[in-house]
């Protein structure tokens, strides 16, 4: 029985394991959250179970505004089987690429650190699954492609095992609706 918790143990600290997001100092472009989530941003996305199987398709339409260091992110998502979701997201950034989240449905406070063109986003999020909610860990990395794309892949684990993973391609849109401001 020790040796099943043990093994448990050990298994779930390999999964704690990260790379640093400041090895990616030096990319470019920078990614500030102040400016790229600032307009309307549409992004696809899929959720794909620990085999690899893709289990739900999404969109999702984000209207984002800042206003100095304290931003807020209305997600609507619409999934392949007709189903729809909101998340309102209140972020504010700390200084030295360091940001802090709230939304309904997240556990505490999400943190994340960007460095260069990265940021790297960690939380646990309060999941519906039929009748009960279940608590799982985030572990968010974003990579802006350019001014217009960003591409995120978060990886969802519970009690150290991976669960699944999410995939998301982001695009800011142009003229009105889109991107309005940048902040220094």
């Amino acid at each position: 029985m020790k040796t099943g918790w043990l093994l448990a143990g050990l298994v779930g600290l390999a999964g704690c394991g990260s790379i640093d997001v400041s090895q990616y100092a030096a990319q470019t472009p920078t990614l500030d959250l102040r400016t790229y989530f600032d307009g309307t941003i549409d992004a696809h996305g899929m959720f794909q179970d620990r085999s690899g199987e893709v289990v739900k398709r999404f969109t999702v339409r984000i209207d984002a505004q800042w206003e100095g260091d304290a931003g807020v992110l209305d997600e609507h998502f619409v999934y392949s089987d007709g189903t729809t979701q909101r998340r309102v997201w209140h972020i504010d950034y700390l200084g030295d690429g360091r940001y802090e989240g709230r939304a309904d449905d997240v556990v505490g406070v999400a943190t994340g650190h960007a460095a260069g063109n990265a940021l790297h986003w960690r939380y646990v999020l309060a999941l519906p699954v039929g009748e009960r909610t279940v608590e799982v860990v985030f572990d968010d990395w974003m990579f802006l492609v350019d001014e217009r794309v960003m591409l995120n892949r978060s990886e969802m684990r519970k009690f150290g095992f991976r669960l699944g993973e999410v995939t998301l391609s982001f695009t800011r849109r142009e003229g009105p609706g889109g991107a309005q401001s940048a902040h220094p």
